[in-house]
């Protein structure tokens, strides 16, 4: 058995080797929120968003831990995390897809972007095209994107009691450094 799993090992971490100059990678990302409404504004933070491009392909996908999510007050973390987005049965949000525009990630540059794929948000996937930006630096990958979630696309309810507390449409906003492997 310790044959094969080291074998198996192996293999994987020669195939990363293959990779390494075609892929980028991130563990710790940011995303935010925001939600405005007359009564209340909501926000929070996350600093472990996982990302992954590749380079050649333009291939991209994100994911995040809904437990993750930092607030100022710590009952609306809990409510967030109980009451909406039912963090137990859904702990993760992410977004595979690729960027459509024809853009070479392995040149310094700064480059607008649009990438579709689905999002996936309390167990919800969506069809997205999500516009952003692509930064690259001496190899490393910076993106950067402000798009906006509509709560009713992915099943998330608003209790009547708090119905105009919480915005309809959450905007939400993303940056992460990917690194070579």
């Amino acid at each position: 058995m310790k044959k094969l799993q080291f074998t198996l090992s192996l293999l994987l971490l020669l195939s990363l080797q293959s990779f390494a100059q075609k892929v980028a990678k991130a563990t710790d990302g940011v995303v935010s929120f925001y939600s405005k409404t007359p009564l209340e504004d909501i926000e929070a933070t996350s600093k472990k968003l996982g990302a992954a491009i590749n380079l050649e392909t333009r291939a991209i996908a994100f994911t995040i831990s809904i437990r993750s999510f930092v607030f100022p007050q710590a009952l609306m973390q809990e409510h967030f995390n109980e009451n909406y987005m039912e963090s137990d049965k859904f702990p993760t949000a992410s977004f595979k897809g690729k960027i459509n525009d024809n853009v070479d990630l392995t040149k310094d540059g700064t480059y607008k972007v649009t990438a579709s794929g689905t999002l996936n948000i309390h167990g919800v996937e969506k069809p997205r095209d999500i516009e952003g930006s692509v930064t690259v630096k001496g190899g490393n990958v910076s993106l950067s994107s402000n798009f906006r979630v509509k709560l009713e696309d992915h099943k998330i309810e608003r209790p009547s009691v708090v119905f105009q507390n919480i915005a309809e449409t959450i905007d939400v906003k993303i940056n992460a450094t990917l690194k070579p492997l």
